[in-house]
């Protein structure tokens, strides 16, 4: 299965971490910008091309340390389908470097429509008998808030196609309370229900190391709720958004782990992409100061939880 191989990876690299792209044009060194936009001019091709520039670097100085990394579609569907355009060549650049590529879409529909997204993302689009990727990256995430027949189809594709989801149980914004915490007549919150739910879908897609191809999203924000679906989840892989720039530390996402290291990939955007303003170097060394990061996050966090090994 998919998680798999992203858990051969963070053993092999100690680094259970994966790196956001989730480019803005303020983000973008001006030596970059410029020179797209000499080529293209102030127009979406030349912001899309100062993206994938930027996305190239970064993934160039972070590739042997961590093991994956999630753009955001968002950050380049705004830009049009040129945006779009690097959004897939980002995809398509991290896995020719090795690296295990989390799309971070949050998908949420049912039948035929969830599988066109599935196929999209993860899976193969039929062109007159010919089967090509689309995007191919190896984990998307997804809403599945509208049930089992927003998750069937994905399932699917996970089970061909060596995939993985991550569905949104504990999100890490400040709201998230308002619903996913609420009680059910089983006197447990919509969130430990959502959580039970993934371990239903994930049961026919076990992998090697413990864990499905059904993951789920919790977030560091809620370091108590983290345990404790960490305990009631032991198939479920984690994706812990709200390290860094949300305020989550170490302390905070140490109980995702179980008792050998793993379980989970915490991710940080931000805090990685714009380091270099934090460590206070110029524009042309953000490459090198999101390498830094990078190091000093995975070091604090395997301080915390000690060596990473398959059980």
């Amino acid at each position: 299965m998919a998680f798999d191989r992203l858990i051969e990876n963070i053993v092999k690299m100690q680094n259970p971490t994966v790196a956001g792209l989730d480019p803005k044009l303020d983000y973008v060194p001006e030596s970059i910008k410029t020179k797209c936009f000499e080529k293209y001019g102030k127009t979406l091709e030349g912001a899309a091309a100062a993206l994938f520039e930027f996305n190239k670097a970064l993934i160039d100085a972070l590739y042997d340390i961590v093991p994956a990394v999630k753009p955001q579609a968002a950050y380049y569907e705004m830009y049009g389908w040129q945006g779009v355009k690097a959004l897939c060549d980002t995809i398509a650049y991290a896995k020719s470097k090795g690296m295990f590529v989390i799309t971070d879409g949050k998908r949420n529909d049912i039948g035929t429509t969830m599988e066109a997204y599935a196929t999209a993302h993860l899976g193969h689009t039929d062109v007159a008998g010919e089967s090509i990727d689309a995007f191919g990256a190896d984990a998307l995430t997804v809403n599945g808030y509208l049930g089992t027949d927003g998750i069937k189809p994905l399932a699917k594709i996970c089970d061909s196609d060596d995939k993985g989801i991550f569905v949104l149980v504990k999100t890490s914004n400040p709201s998230s309370g308002e619903l996913q915490d609420m009680k059910l007549e089983t006197n447990e919150s919509v969130y430990e229900h959502m959580g039970k739910m993934c371990e239903g879908w994930g049961e026919d897609l076990m992998g090697k190391h413990g864990y499905s191809a059904v993951g789920a999203v919790v977030g560091a924000t809620y370091p108590e709720q983290l345990g404790e679906m960490r305990a009631k989840l032991p198939h479920t892989f984690f994706l812990v958004p709200g390290y860094g720039a949300q305020g989550g530390g170490a302390d905070d996402v140490k109980n995702a782990f179980d008792e050998n290291g793993l379980g989970a990939i915490i991710n940080s955007s931000r805090g990685i992409m714009c380091a270099w303003k934090k460590q206070g170097l110029t524009e042309e060394d953000f490459a090198v100061a999101a390498r830094k990061e990078a190091e000093r996050m995975r070091d604090e966090i395997v301080g915390c939880i000690g060596k990473i090994k398959l059980g």
